[in-house]
């Protein structure tokens, strides 16, 4: 087979560089089945592994991209045949397995997910990883008792691509959210994800007591540090809180008085190691009852593979929202 272009991370000492190159196959890491890729994505990891603003990668150099969707081309497991249209978010592409940045990609056979019905390689990647951890985090949340009409759930980093696509699945769950942003002009944006109200970042009163007035039944947060913080003493009697992100501190400063006095459950959200039979009906639950509605409207944006190192300071930068698709081939 011919050379192909995919976009590689290198490292060289203590500095991070990436670029457009042309690889064989037997460059890439091995895996038992070989996907033709047609969409990626970007999420907020790609961005810092591209960048060196993250410690991202484990081995270089790497192809990035957590994501992809395309057609499988060669397959050595009996159970993925050629031809199959499929995906893989996360299970360490783009981490320390070449990832969906290439127009070729080799995959663990039990990384491999089939397109479910309902789906195709443009909409898998239109929820990527983003998606995928949102709707993780909905269906974690609903196993500890969350229900619509038990009260207001919030999300923050609501014009991320995580909070978007939660926002959105939730509003066609029925439940009540408020959105908390830092962004002003983001509120038309969001009301019409479902938000039922906007709560803006530096309009917040953290409080300083272990316990603050309940004002959630739970939560999806993107944010970490002060804010998560601030959720386990603001969610009520048995809620559950997603944590999924650390865009505002990685440090948890807090009591266990929530915990034992309220019975709040803090909830860890690790899209990457998902086991396949939970990951599966994930992706069954995107194709159905969490698809959102207004999918095409929060990944608006569709870059060509080319355009791919303009958007990353973006996304870094929050000067963006929602889902960015790749297409590759």
């Amino acid at each position: 087979m011919r050379a192909f272009t995919a976009y590689r991370i290198h490292q060289d000492g203590a500095q991070i560089s990436a670029r457009f190159e042309q690889l064989t196959l037997d460059q890439l890491t091995p895996g038992a089945v070989l996907i033709k890729a047609q969409y990626s994505s970007v999420n907020y990891k790609d961005a810092l592994a591209a960048t060196g603003k993250g410690k991202i990668l484990r081995c270089f150099p790497l192809v990035g991209g957590i994501d992809v969707a395309g057609v499988v081309v060669e397959s050595a497991d009996r159970r993925i045949k050629k031809g199959a249209r499929v995906l893989v978010t996360g299970c360490g592409l783009g981490e320390d397995h070449d990832g969906g940045y290439a127009e070729y990609v080799r995959a663990k056979p039990e990384w491999v997910i089939p397109l479910p019905r309902g789906l195709n390689a443009l909409t898998a990647m239109m929820f990527g990883t983003a998606g995928f951890t949102a709707a993780l985090a909905i269906h974690k949340l609903e196993h500890n008792g969350l229900k619509p009409g038990g009260g207001p759930v919030v999300v923050t980093g609501a014009t991320g691509g995580v909070g978007s696509l939660a926002i959105n699945m939730l509003a066609k769950r029925g439940y009540e959210i408020v959105a908390v942003t830092g962004k002003r002009d983001a509120r038309d944006y969001l009301q019409q994800l479902g938000a039922t109200s906007i709560l803006l970042r530096d309009e917040i009163n953290y409080g300083t007591r272990p316990l603050e007035s309940i004002q959630w039944q739970g939560a999806v947060d993107n944010v970490g540090g002060e804010m998560l913080a601030w959720l386990t003493r603001s969610v009520g009697w048995w809620g559950g809180i997603a944590s999924i992100g650390m865009a505002g501190g990685a440090e948890l400063r807090t009591t266990v008085m929530p915990f034992i006095l309220r019975g709040v459950n803090l909830l860890g959200i690790n899209s990457m190691a998902t086991p396949r039979d939970l990951r599966l009906k994930i992706w069954r639950r995107l194709a159905t009852d969490l698809k959102p509605p207004k999918l095409r409207q929060i990944a608006a944006s569709t870059i060509s593979f080319d355009e791919l190192p303009q958007v990353f300071d973006k996304v870094l930068n929050g000067q963006h929202r929602g889902r960015i698709v790749v297409k590759i081939g």
